[in-house]
């Protein structure tokens, strides 16, 4: 799509952030999750909620389907305005889609340094979830903005989905293996676009990555042989897996040879430039003791990588695993397993060659 661009103004240069990239750590969140305390007021509907990390909320309509809930925000992880926008709600769709459902209205969440940027380029970024949400056929409804130092743009998106196509990032894995819809590397190549480090060659790989919706999801949900489902974003393959097998009471065997990259060259070059996010090394400090094989640099920087919009981590029975290839490839996804999962072990993920 053709949109006007503006050349001077580079919204990542306004934050201290960047995409996912801004999440506050596992270890911390947990910290605040049980300082909250929680409620003794019981909901029978209420199907997913505080008690699991999920990707989303979801309560039962009681006619045979639920409603999920979910919001997302984040600062600039892009300069440009539009596809900042776009980023960010495909981003927060993507937790509909990570729970098998539908999405099906979406509102705006806009904080913005009015004494920085022009109210010009915030309504670009509007521009961009909007198109986002014509793409996946929801209305982007309305909103609310706050003025703030530093730019922050997301979605609260509901969705529905039919209760017996549920995905949770846990199940019953036991004998499945494990698929990723989307390359790593979104905060390597985004590190070394703010280091002035990356090739022209390479400065449309993140971008489109990140644009690109997790529509498949959808499709997921009324597979039985699915048992899991999760995207993977700013904890990193790591930190969701390492969800997915808590949430299930098992461990997983991770391949890295099999884990797909973006692009495995450039991804390799940028990392021997040392374009690291920060993020990658709160996440390593946040589960690094539950995984066995990953104290390599490369191996760390690679699984530990805070992906901002990135693809679905699926749980598939083995027994169905050509199935689910020939069905994900008629979607145009030519994907291959990473991993498999294994009884519950004293290390949650072993990570090998």
């Amino acid at each position: 799509m053709s949109i006007e661009t503006y050349p001077e103004v580079k919204l990542t240069q306004y934050s201290h952030g960047a995409g996912c990239g801004c999440k506050i750590s596992p270890k911390l969140l947990d910290e605040i999750l049980k300082s909250s305390g929680t409620s003794n007021q019981v909901f029978p509907g209420l199907l997913v909620g505080n008690s699991e990390k999920d990707d989303a909320a979801v309560l039962d309509l009681k006619d045979g389907t639920a409603l999920i809930s979910t919001t997302d925000f984040f600062m600039p992880i892009v300069d440009d305005a539009f596809e900042f926008g776009r980023i960010a709600a495909t981003n927060a769709i993507s937790d509909v889609y990570a729970m098998g459902g539908k999405p099906v209205l979406a509102i705006a969440i806009l904080g913005w340094p009015i004494d920085k940027l022009s109210a010009e380029v915030a309504g670009k970024v509007i521009e961009g979830a909007r198109y986002t949400c014509q793409q996946a056929g929801i209305p982007l409804a309305g909103g609310h903005s706050i003025d703030c130092p530093e730019p922050i743009f997301g979605l609260s998106v509901n969705g529905r989905v039919n209760i017996n196509d549920l995905k949770k990032n846990g199940g019953d894995i036991a004998n499945c293996v494990l698929y990723l819809t989307k390359g790593l590397g979104v905060g390597i190549l985004t590190t070394a676009e703010k280091k002035t480090k990356l090739k022209p060659e390479h400065n449309r790989l993140a971008p489109e990555s990140m644009m690109k919706l997790n529509t498949i999801g959808e499709v997921c949900g009324s597979l039985d042989y699915i048992k899991a489902m999760t995207d993977v974003t700013g904890f990193g393959l790591m930190g969701h897996l390492v969800e997915m097998c808590e949430a299930s009471n098992q461990s997983a065997v991770v391949e890295l040879s099999k884990v797909p990259l973006i692009d495995r060259d450039a991804i390799k070059y940028y990392l021997e430039e040392k374009c690291v996010p920060g993020g990658t090394n709160r996440n390593y400090d946040s589960y690094g003791d539950k995984i066995e094989g990953i104290e390599e640099e490369f191996n760390k920087n690679i699984l530990c990588d805070p992906q901002t919009s990135g693809g679905l981590l699926i749980a598939v029975e083995k027994d169905n695993q050509k199935e689910f290839e020939i069905m994900m490839k008629s979607h145009d996804l030519d994907l291959k397993p990473l991993g498999y999962i294994i009884p519950k072990d004293d290390k949650t993920i072993k990570v090998v060659l």
